[in-house]
């Protein structure tokens, strides 16, 4: 990856970055294939899967997606900020609530990008459940809670990718 600054007359350095650098799409993307692309859901683009965010998913998707990422009921439910009874209460088929479907494209989005740095998925999911002292000794999942939380398990990635250990 190239980056090239620009020094103008006066003017601070500009950045310039490629963006095709940051872009990932199509239906080979497996930011799909973790949301259901497979299954159910059918995404060619973005914005499908800005669509099904919209309009929700359904609680067997989100279940699928728990699965394929390794959480528990109780650690999804603790992620999308409802309780692990009342998950438990919608029928498979039942569209839960968009917020949930925000945070489900979220999730996919995170374990589709930690299985690019860390080479596998199954070496993520170890990483994700395994406490740190970056993260003030809890499990990077544990920060999962928060969009704060997600920046920072995100902002890692890009410093273990570049070889900047804590």
């Amino acid at each position: 990856m190239s980056y090239k600054a620009k020094k103008q007359e006066g003017k601070p350095n500009i950045l310039n970055e490629p963006m095709v650098a940051y872009v990932t799409s199509g239906i080979g993307n497996p930011f799909y294939s973790l949301l259901g692309g497979s299954g159910s859901y059918k995404f060619s683009n973005e914005f499908d899967v800005i669509n099904l965010a919209r309009k929700g998913f359904s609680k067997s998707a989100l279940l699928a997606l728990g699965k394929k990422i390794s959480l528990t009921l109780q650690e999804l439910a603790h992620i999308l900020h409802i309780s692990e009874r009342t998950l438990q209460r919608y029928d498979d088929n039942e569209i839960i609530k968009t917020e949930y479907a925000e945070k489900a494209v979220e999730l996919a989005r995170l374990y589709t990008r930690g299985e690019e740095v860390f080479g596998s998925i199954e070496k993520f999911k170890l990483w994700m459940k395994t406490p740190g002292l970056i993260f003030n000794g809890e499990a990077p999942v544990s920060m999962l809670d928060t969009s704060a939380g997600f920046d920072m398990v995100f902002r890692e990635l890009g410093r273990i990718e570049h070889g900047i250990f804590a």
